[in-house]
């Protein structure tokens, strides 16, 4: 499917899941090359970017989180961006949600009240990929309130819950670290070329993306290191509670099993065993345990074992 959009003498030309005689199309209207129409017709594994006499060509891959069963799943979505000086090309094979806002953004002109975003197609370029590291920023800004609702969990006891909770977490942020990965070097490249194929002037803009870029990182790696914290603390509170709970049962295993040998002792039916047709031996066998027990609990709180 094409849309297109205009402003002055700006086009910006959406390209959703295109047919090859879409591309065809494209390719002859802004004589785009044979090579880069090929790259066009499916998604592809690495980012790049390359320069042409009349456009930058670039294929960034961008995380996107959605739902499946309640559950966050984190997916890479490739969006191929071709910058001209009066026109702008995306490519994309699903819904890019961010692209769909900017999108009434740029009918509605709400933005458009700078005049640098007319001057060519890599003002708008520069808008766009603010809008989608925006969007994405405040997909990890809803991972650190998890954080910090896992955080609260973890201090009410609830350790074995967050084991999971935690997992999901992290297995998210890596997942977005992955997909953003090669991000700062093609960005790099594209700060290059760009001034070099618009102005010195738009190396401005390009630092401005840089910027947008890093701050992702920036709470990437914030997000991961409070996990990490985290993980360590709950794994610490869990063994805790372990070595508690086994501590109370070595102590009930001492308790027991001397006792439990000595009744077994006293019970067996001999002559010799003073207790044996005694008239209140089962009496005496109870008080005998009992006053063990006692004593037994009384020296492990001197001891301070329990």
């Amino acid at each position: 499917m094409i849309s297109r959009y205009f402003q002055k003498k700006l086009v910006w030309i959406d390209l959703e899941s295109p047919t090859h005689e879409e591309i065809r199309q494209i390719m002859a209207e802004y004589d785009i090359l044979p090579l880069v129409g090929q790259e066009l017709i499916g998604p592809t594994f690495r980012p790049k970017v390359e320069v042409f006499p009349n456009f930058i060509y670039l294929v960034l891959h961008f995380p996107t989180v959605s739902k499946h069963h309640l559950q966050r799943i984190v997916e890479q979505q490739e969006v191929d961006f071709i910058v001209g000086v009066n026109f702008i090309i995306t490519c994309r094979y699903d819904k890019v949600d961010p692209l769909h806002r900017f999108s009434k953004i740029f009918e509605v002109n709400s933005i458009l009240n700078k005049s640098d975003m007319y001057n060519h197609g890599g003002f708008v370029f520069f808008y766009m990929i603010r809008t989608i590291y925006e969007s994405l920023t405040r997909e990890l800004e809803s991972a650190e309130d998890t954080l910090r609702s896992i955080e609260e969990k973890i201090f009410q006891g609830r350790e074995r819950e967050m084991v999971t909770k935690i997992s999901d977490v992290s297995r998210e942020l890596l997942d977005v670290k992955r997909a953003t990965a090669f991000h700062e070097e093609i960005l790099e490249s594209f700060d290059n070329s760009a001034r070099k194929f618009f102005s010195e002037d738009f190396g401005y803009y390009t630092k401005s993306i840089m910027g947008e870029y890093y701050k992702v990182f920036s709470y990437i790696e914030s997000s991961r290191e409070s996990i990490a914290e985290l993980r360590e603390t709950n794994n610490s509170l869990l063994n805790t509670k372990q070595n508690e709970i086994m501590k109370i049962f070595t102590i009930l295993a001492f308790v027991t099993f001397p006792l439990s040998l000595a009744i077994n002792i006293v019970t067996i039916p001999s002559e010799s065993n003073p207790l044996t047709g005694h008239p209140q031996d089962f009496w005496i066998i109870i008080a005998g345990t009992a006053i063990s027990c006692v004593l037994m609990f009384a020296f492990f709180k001197f001891k301070r074992w329990l």
